[in-house]
């Protein structure tokens, strides 16, 4: 196969098997920014910022992520009743940070609200989906977790999202879909 006509514009051409060209290359795609988060049976709550969310399904309302087999977290999540993916706002750069990183107490002076399960629901996001673990898959180095959405909630406010390494934000311009 020829590459196209705009191959002198690419960063790199390269074959499977090296993760940090791959990982540039899947850079390139846009996505959100979220705050997982979840409740032991302890009660003790767990958040991470993950950008691996998707819808699923209709109907049934089906929405997964993933998470890396190395996370501190994983037994949390992987062994939990329910989970809530918090969909952070433009502003929340620092919600981001805070929950990417290992803080001793990620929810430290956040007024967060009892979501199904007891999971934490954060303050000021875009969105909010409630689901029970539906299902646990593997996924090579990571674990793919389907949730089934129980409760949801948006707002108009505008997205953080990450791309190329960057965080950053863009408003919807026109309607892209019907329906």
């Amino acid at each position: 196969m020829q590459p196209d006509s705009a191959s002198s514009r690419w960063q790199g051409d390269a074959a499977g098997g090296d993760p940090k060209t791959l990982r540039k290359a899947l850079g390139s795609f846009a996505t959100g920014v979220t705050v997982v988060t979840t409740v032991t049976p302890d009660g003790r709550q767990v958040g991470l910022t993950a950008s691996s969310f998707n819808s699923v399904s209709m109907d049934p309302p089906l929405i997964l992520w993933s998470l890396s087999e190395r996370s501190p977290n994983l037994a949390a999540f992987r062994d939990g009743s329910h989970f809530a993916v918090n969909v952070l706002a433009d502003e929340q750069i620092e919600l981001c940070s805070r929950f990417g990183r290992p803080v001793p107490d990620k929810f430290d002076g956040l007024d967060t609200a009892a979501g199904e399960g007891g999971v934490p629901l954060l303050p000021g996001t875009v969105a909010q989906f409630e689901c029970a673990l539906e299902a646990v898959y593997p996924g090579g180095d990571h674990l793919i977790l389907l949730g089934r959405v129980l409760r949801y909630r948006w707002s108009d406010r505008t997205p953080l999202l990450f791309c190329q390494g960057r965080l950053g934000a863009a408003s919807p311009m026109e309607p892209a879909l019907a329906g």
